[in-house]
Protein backbone atom coordinates (compact mmCIF):
# COMPACT_ATOMS: atom_id res chain seq x y z
CA UNK A 1 0.00 0.00 0.00
CA UNK A 2 1.37 3.39 -0.96
CA UNK A 3 2.25 5.97 1.67
CA UNK A 4 -0.44 8.11 0.09
CA UNK A 5 -3.10 5.63 1.23
CA UNK A 6 -2.62 5.17 4.96
CA UNK A 7 -5.04 5.23 7.85
CA UNK A 8 -3.98 8.38 9.70
CA UNK A 9 -6.34 9.02 12.60
CA UNK A 10 -6.82 5.62 14.25
CA UNK A 11 -10.06 6.68 15.97
CA UNK A 12 -11.62 8.16 12.83
CA UNK A 13 -14.21 6.88 10.42
CA UNK A 14 -13.04 5.99 6.92
CA UNK A 15 -14.35 5.41 3.44
CA UNK A 16 -12.54 2.49 1.80
CA UNK A 17 -12.92 0.64 -1.46
CA UNK A 18 -11.21 -2.57 -2.38
CA UNK A 19 -11.50 -4.63 -5.52
CA UNK A 20 -10.78 -8.14 -6.68
CA UNK A 21 -7.60 -8.63 -8.68
CA UNK A 22 -8.04 -7.57 -12.30
CA UNK A 23 -11.49 -6.24 -11.28
CA UNK A 24 -12.91 -9.73 -11.86
CA UNK A 25 -16.67 -9.93 -11.34
CA UNK A 26 -16.87 -12.49 -8.54
CA UNK A 27 -19.91 -11.46 -6.56
CA UNK A 28 -22.46 -12.93 -8.92
CA UNK A 29 -23.95 -15.62 -6.67
CA UNK A 30 -25.80 -15.27 -3.38
CA UNK A 31 -23.31 -17.49 -1.53
CA UNK A 32 -20.44 -15.22 -2.60
CA UNK A 33 -22.28 -12.08 -1.47
CA UNK A 34 -23.17 -13.86 1.78
CA UNK A 35 -19.52 -14.64 2.49
CA UNK A 36 -18.84 -10.90 2.50
CA UNK A 37 -21.94 -9.85 4.45
CA UNK A 38 -21.43 -12.64 7.01
CA UNK A 39 -17.83 -11.53 7.48
CA UNK A 40 -18.84 -7.90 7.87
CA UNK A 41 -21.46 -8.94 10.41
CA UNK A 42 -18.86 -10.97 12.33
CA UNK A 43 -16.44 -8.03 12.35
CA UNK A 44 -19.23 -5.76 13.55
CA UNK A 45 -20.23 -8.09 16.39
CA UNK A 46 -16.79 -9.40 17.41
CA UNK A 47 -13.98 -7.18 16.12
CA UNK A 48 -15.14 -3.65 16.88
CA UNK A 49 -16.10 -2.66 13.34
CA UNK A 50 -18.73 0.05 13.26
CA UNK A 51 -20.33 0.04 9.81
CA UNK A 52 -22.00 3.24 8.64
CA UNK A 53 -22.45 2.31 4.98
CA UNK A 54 -21.60 -0.46 2.55
CA UNK A 55 -22.17 -1.61 -0.99
CA UNK A 56 -20.99 -4.87 -2.50
CA UNK A 57 -20.63 -4.71 -6.27
CA UNK A 58 -19.66 -7.61 -8.55
CA UNK A 59 -15.94 -6.74 -8.44
CA UNK A 60 -15.50 -4.49 -5.43
CA UNK A 61 -16.69 -3.41 -1.99
CA UNK A 62 -17.26 0.08 -0.57
CA UNK A 63 -17.43 0.76 3.17
CA UNK A 64 -17.70 3.62 5.58
CA UNK A 65 -16.52 2.23 8.88
CA UNK A 66 -14.71 2.93 12.10
CA UNK A 67 -12.62 0.64 14.30
CA UNK A 68 -13.71 0.99 17.93
CA UNK A 69 -10.40 -0.72 18.80
CA UNK A 70 -8.47 2.07 17.02
CA UNK A 71 -6.93 -0.29 14.44
CA UNK A 72 -8.65 0.37 11.11
CA UNK A 73 -5.70 -0.95 9.10
CA UNK A 74 -5.55 -4.23 11.03
CA UNK A 75 -9.30 -4.64 10.84
CA UNK A 76 -9.39 -4.27 7.05
CA UNK A 77 -6.26 -6.45 6.66
CA UNK A 78 -7.86 -9.25 8.70
CA UNK A 79 -11.21 -8.89 6.92
CA UNK A 80 -9.60 -9.06 3.48
CA UNK A 81 -7.38 -11.99 4.46
CA UNK A 82 -10.27 -14.02 5.87
CA UNK A 83 -12.64 -13.26 3.00
CA UNK A 84 -9.96 -14.03 0.41
CA UNK A 85 -9.44 -17.51 1.88
CA UNK A 86 -13.20 -18.01 2.22
CA UNK A 87 -13.93 -16.92 -1.35
CA UNK A 88 -11.16 -19.07 -2.84
CA UNK A 89 -12.55 -22.09 -0.97
CA UNK A 90 -16.14 -21.35 -2.04
CA UNK A 91 -15.11 -20.99 -5.68
CA UNK A 92 -12.94 -24.11 -5.73
CA UNK A 93 -15.65 -26.24 -4.05
CA UNK A 94 -18.60 -24.92 -6.04
CA UNK A 95 -19.69 -27.49 -8.64
CA UNK A 96 -21.98 -24.86 -10.21
CA UNK A 97 -19.14 -22.40 -10.85
CA UNK A 98 -18.70 -22.49 -14.63
CA UNK A 99 -15.67 -20.17 -14.49
CA UNK A 100 -13.88 -22.11 -11.73
CA UNK A 101 -10.73 -23.11 -13.65
CA UNK A 102 -10.32 -19.66 -15.18
CA UNK A 103 -10.92 -17.86 -11.88
CA UNK A 104 -8.45 -20.00 -9.96
CA UNK A 105 -5.89 -19.55 -12.75
CA UNK A 106 -6.33 -15.76 -12.60
CA UNK A 107 -5.92 -15.70 -8.79
CA UNK A 108 -2.83 -17.88 -9.06
CA UNK A 109 -1.42 -15.64 -11.80
CA UNK A 110 -2.03 -12.55 -9.64
CA UNK A 111 -0.32 -14.28 -6.71
CA UNK A 112 2.76 -15.09 -8.79
CA UNK A 113 3.02 -11.44 -9.80
CA UNK A 114 3.08 -10.28 -6.17
CA UNK A 115 6.04 -11.01 -3.92
CA UNK A 116 3.84 -10.50 -0.82
CA UNK A 117 1.59 -13.43 -1.75
CA UNK A 118 2.48 -17.09 -1.29
CA UNK A 119 -0.02 -18.70 -3.65
CA UNK A 120 -3.22 -17.00 -4.83
CA UNK A 121 -4.28 -13.39 -4.56
CA UNK A 122 -7.98 -12.52 -4.39
CA UNK A 123 -8.09 -8.82 -3.44
CA UNK A 124 -6.01 -5.99 -4.82
CA UNK A 125 -3.72 -4.75 -2.07
CA UNK A 126 -4.78 -1.12 -1.86
CA UNK A 127 -7.77 0.18 0.11
CA UNK A 128 -7.42 3.90 -0.57
CA UNK A 129 -8.79 5.05 2.80
CA UNK A 130 -10.33 8.50 2.94
CA UNK A 131 -10.88 9.91 6.41
CA UNK A 132 -14.42 11.12 7.08
CA UNK A 133 -13.59 14.41 8.76
CA UNK A 134 -16.87 16.27 8.23
CA UNK A 135 -20.57 15.71 7.66
CA UNK A 136 -20.14 16.98 4.10
CA UNK A 137 -17.48 14.33 3.35
CA UNK A 138 -19.66 11.65 4.97
CA UNK A 139 -22.67 12.60 2.85
CA UNK A 140 -20.54 12.74 -0.31
CA UNK A 141 -19.12 9.25 0.27
CA UNK A 142 -22.50 7.86 1.39
CA UNK A 143 -24.13 9.11 -1.81
CA UNK A 144 -21.26 7.73 -3.89
CA UNK A 145 -21.62 4.30 -2.25
CA UNK A 146 -25.39 4.15 -2.62
CA UNK A 147 -25.40 5.52 -6.17
CA UNK A 148 -22.78 3.02 -7.41
CA UNK A 149 -25.28 0.32 -8.52
CA UNK A 150 -27.47 3.02 -10.10
CA UNK A 151 -24.56 4.57 -12.02
CA UNK A 152 -23.53 1.10 -13.20
CA UNK A 153 -27.03 0.46 -14.50
CA UNK A 154 -27.87 -2.50 -12.28
CA UNK A 155 -30.86 -0.74 -10.69
CA UNK A 156 -32.80 2.49 -11.22
CA UNK A 157 -33.18 3.24 -7.50
CA UNK A 158 -30.39 2.70 -4.95
CA UNK A 159 -32.75 1.05 -2.47
CA UNK A 160 -33.31 -1.77 -4.98
CA UNK A 161 -29.69 -3.02 -4.74
CA UNK A 162 -29.91 -5.89 -2.26
CA UNK A 163 -26.27 -5.63 -1.12
CA UNK A 164 -26.23 -2.00 -0.05
CA UNK A 165 -26.94 0.00 3.07
CA UNK A 166 -29.26 2.21 1.00
CA UNK A 167 -31.97 -0.13 2.27
CA UNK A 168 -30.98 0.55 5.88
CA UNK A 169 -31.15 4.30 5.33
CA UNK A 170 -34.44 3.92 3.45
CA UNK A 171 -35.98 1.99 6.37
CA UNK A 172 -36.51 -1.04 4.14
CA UNK A 173 -37.40 -4.14 6.17
CA UNK A 174 -35.40 -6.36 3.79
CA UNK A 175 -31.91 -5.33 4.86
CA UNK A 176 -29.26 -8.04 4.87
CA UNK A 177 -26.74 -6.44 7.22
CA UNK A 178 -27.28 -4.35 10.31
CA UNK A 179 -25.33 -1.10 10.35
CA UNK A 180 -24.53 1.57 12.92
CA UNK A 181 -26.66 4.49 11.77
CA UNK A 182 -26.82 6.25 15.15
Amino acid sequence: MSRKYKFGEKQGAYFVSFATVYWIDIFTRDEYFSAITDSLDYCRKNKGMQIYAYCIMPSHVHLIFRSSLNDPSGLIRDFKGFTARKMLKLISENPQESRKEWLLWMFKHAGKSNSNVQNMQFWQQNNQPVEIWSLKVFEQKLNYIHDNPVETGFVTDAIDWKYSSARNYGNDDNTILEIDIN
